[in-house]
């Protein structure tokens, strides 16, 4: 197994790739990088199979390059490596199959490693809704964008609704919205259970739905919680299953 180490301290770097060649079966990659960019690079032309990402590194840190990696179809495993405790939840929020604080153990490595190696490269971020052996693979718990701030991470149960417009899809959440290139049809396969489709270009968070009206020229309009100054157009054919929904919600 080919391991990429990712991490702004020389040192660090120096350590963590003599733990890793002192245990059969993982090799680490001659080059390694220093911060987040450097790390999508190596990680695009070396395809390791393992990734060890600090968090804190500077310009793109590690939580920001897993975010990217969302958007790869064939990612690696992601182990954070971090002398701070308080990433543990945003780490796993976006996948990662290990979390070791420094200084790293070798014990400790050597049971994230396995993990890692049980998971396979396409665990991080449950990108690929059909793994390479036809297997269904869970959806992702947060969809991520790229904006002017960077890499944002949007939970899915913050996610309002869905606009299709041309190339691109709107996602509207609870504060704010932000430009997606994702497909409509491959989001409505992936959270199909979340979200339902209220007309050709538009999916809706099912928890979100309070009310079906008619406006005054006859058209329908869906009425969002927490959206209380917008309506959404429903299309005359998505009605009866809109109404079979709320009757169950």
């Amino acid at each position: 197994m080919k391991v990429l180490i990712a991490d702004d301290e020389p040192l660090a770097r120096e350590r963590l790739a003599r733990l890793i060649t002192a245990l059969p079966g993982y090799e680490p990659l001659p080059a390694s990088a220093a911060n987040g960019q450097e790390a999508l690079q190596l990680i695009a032309e070396q395809q390791p199979d393992i990734v060890l990402l600090d968090i804190r590194m500077p310009g793109m840190d590690g939580l920001q390059a897993a975010a990217r990696l969302c958007e790869m179809a064939d990612a690696p495993a992601v182990i954070f490596c971090t002398a701070h405790g308080e990433y543990a939840l945003d780490a796993f929020a976006v996948s990662a199959v290990g979390y070791l604080l420094k200084p790293v153990r070798s014990e400790d490595l050597a049971e994230a490693l396995a993990k890692a190696q049980k998971l396979n490269r396409m665990q991080l971020c449950s990108l690929g809704r059909v793994n390479g052996q036809g297997e269904t693979m869970q959806a992702r718990s947060h969809i991520s964008a790229r904006t002017r701030k960077g890499v944002e991470l949007i939970p899915i149960d913050e996610v309002l609704y869905f606009i299709a417009d041309h190339k691109y899809v709107t996602l509207r959440h609870t504060d704010g919205e932000v430009l997606l290139d994702e497909p409509l049809k491959a989001l409505e396969d992936e959270f199909g259970d979340y979200f339902v489709r209220i007309h050709r270009n538009a999916l809706v968070a099912r928890h979100r739905i309070e009310r079906l009206q008619r406006s005054s020229i006859g058209h329908f309009q869906l009425q969002l919680k927490g959206l209380p100054e917008e309506a959404l157009t429903v299309s005359r054919r998505h009605v009866p299953g809109l109404r079979k929904l709320m009757g169950q919600l």
